[in-house]
């Protein structure tokens, strides 16, 4: 991954309602969580909520699905998953088993 892109979604990451928004989606997993109840469990409303998801979503950390009248919103597992290995590569001086982490394993999501 490049420094820009990395940097564009931790940018994304960086605002405490948009951790929030990633926090509930990574929880929810790969079928996500509609928009109307992220709004509700979150007490957010519908107007902010959709300024942090387009943020996200132009980091590439998230996307909508539409399904009838409901929009859907997901994690893109394999763009956190790259987020989570570009810090884990340079963990400890490129040495991922001396800050606890195995080599040979990739983050799980």
């Amino acid at each position: 991954m490049e420094d820009s892109k990395a940097a564009l979604m931790f940018a994304a990451l960086g605002h405490e309602a948009r951790l929030s928004v990633f926090r509930r989606l990574i929880s929810a997993g790969p079928d996500g969580v509609a928009a109307g109840n992220l709004s509700s469990a979150l007490n957010m409303p519908p107007s902010t909520l959709s300024h942090h998801l387009s943020a996200l979503e132009h980091a590439g950390l998230i996307e909508g699905n539409r399904d009838g009248r409901r929009l859907y919103y997901a994690i893109v597992t394999h763009e956190v998953r790259a987020l989570l290995n570009f810090l884990r590569n340079d963990c400890c001086g490129g040495q991922p088993a001396l800050c606890g982490l195995a080599d040979d394993t990739e983050p799980r999501l």
